[in-house]
């Protein structure tokens, strides 16, 4: 395999997804009774039944979450923890008819779109006021990413795994396309007028295989809510200028019909198939090639994310239900899976990187060795210190379809850019209201 050495994801778990309970109703007596933070929780003492769910995690890391549930019963032994998995599909609807019902587990592995609807319900502990010093134990873009400002800037949840992932780029297809694969493109000027040359000189290779997403405008330079986070303003100059180059580029043919539909799994196999010549991946992109697609695993090269501003972070987050019957023992848990030990030890499992302050130091994130994975790693964790949470809390999955078609119908011409993304702030701006 090439590599550039030059200045990401749980397979399933970061695709960003929100709770809809508007017009459902939110229980108050469920799992933990109606008495939130006083029940259990007002003597401060560790003990007690508390369940603990995860998104679709049991199958490839049981061995590592029953060994932290034993560490940490043996450190309370009059704790105790169940743990439940659900699978990803239909993670998020579960999510919200256990809400509507009151049956929310006491800390719980969510996004923080759902994180955020559930908060704005009432039903997550505050840990900027629960347990105001646990913001030093972990990064700060971390903490800022579950840190609402509508919600009297409370913070609903422990940062716990992050990913970003660097740029795959197939110079297999740069040399048959007339491109130098010695001079891949850095940023999105020359992202763009590359996919130019390759549209003109091959019919079957594009160069971008997805559509902008709330993420990539972000990345973009594009200002995404004005700065009390009271409305959406990615409608302007900036992201048309984003929206036309596009376009332009679908109208000459380097990007296709089935790029418009491309979700995360479709493009990544449509890069296995040579008919895309880069991509953005992650340490599990490198694994899937290495293992399903040797031939272009031998063709690939790696670079930074590609990104004007700082590039994108995916976030996962523990969160503690309010109505806990034993909140200081949920509490607890929480802090202690996402503590700095138990962090590097899931990293080390997951291929994911730790949102715990200063582990990013450690030789495992800084020190290369014979590996492409080393080397992934490596530059991943520089680039995961300088990411940020682009996406918004409060821009729900139904935003993000919206954003898609309105983008899609732009890129194919039966709408004006400008237009297009003004419904789509709209109906952001919409979905706020009808969830406040």
């Amino acid at each position: 395999m090439m590599y550039r050495s030059r200045r990401f994801v749980l397979s399933g778990g970061f695709a960003a997804a929100a709770l809809t309970l508007t017009g459902c109703g939110v229980a108050t007596d469920g799992a933990g009774g109606d008495s939130g933070a006083g029940a259990g929780a007002s003597d401060g003492e560790v003990n007690g039944d508390i369940t603990f769910q995860t998104w679709n995690l049991k199958g490839g890391f049981e061995e590592y979450f029953t060994q932290l549930i034993s560490d940490f019963e043996e450190k309370y032994p009059e704790a105790n923890v169940e743990w439940r998995d659900l699978p990803a599909e239909g993670y998020v609807d579960k999510l919200s008819a256990d809400a509507a019902a009151g049956n929310l587990s006491d800390v719980v592995d969510m996004s923080p779109p759902a994180a955020y609807t559930l908060a704005t319900a009432g039903m997550l502990v505050n840990l900027a006021e629960a347990v105001p010093e646990a913001e030093a134990d972990y990064l700060p873009e971390a903490w800022e990413g579950m840190t609402f400002p509508r919600l009297e800037e409370g913070t609903y949840g422990f940062p716990w795994y992050l990913n970003t992932g660097p740029y795959f780029f197939n110079t297999e297809l740069f040399e048959k396309c007339g491109l130098d694969p010695a001079n891949l493109p850095t940023t999105y000027d020359e992202l763009f007028d590359q996919g130019d040359v390759m549209a003109e000189n091959c019919d079957d290779v594009t160069m971008i295989g997805h559509l902008p997403t709330i993420e990539t405008l972000g990345e973009y330079g594009v200002q995404l809510m004005d700065e009390d986070a009271a409305e959406f303003t990615f409608n302007g100059p900036k992201a048309v200028e984003l929206i036309r180059r596009f376009a332009d580029l679908y109208e000459a043919g380097g990007f296709t019909d089935e790029s418009l539909n491309n979700l995360l799994t479709g493009e990544v196999d449509a890069f296995k198939a040579g008919q895309v010549a880069s991509m953005p991946g992650s340490a599990y992109t490198l694994t899937e090639l290495k293992t399903t697609a040797k031939d272009v695993y031998e063709s690939v090269e790696i670079s930074p994310a590609i990104a004007n501003t700082a590039p994108s972070m995916a976030i996962h987050t523990l969160v503690v239900n309010e109505s806990s019957k034993n909140q200081a023992t949920a509490l607890a848990f929480a802090h202690f899976a996402t503590n700095p030990a138990n962090q590097m030890a899931f990293a080390k499992e997951a291929s994911i990187f730790p949102s715990a302050s200063g582990l990013l130091d450690d030789p495992y994130f800084t020190e290369e060795d014979s590996t492409d994975e080393s080397r992934v790693r490596v530059e991943t964790a520089k680039q995961v210190a300088e990411a940020k949470v682009w996406a918004p809390p409060m821009f729900p999955e139904a935003s993000k379809t919206f954003l898609h078609d309105q983008v899609a119908q732009a890129v194919m011409g039966k709408k004006d850019p400008q237009d297009a993304l003004d419904d789509a702030v709209q109906y952001a701006n919409e979905r706020i209201a009808t969830t406040e």
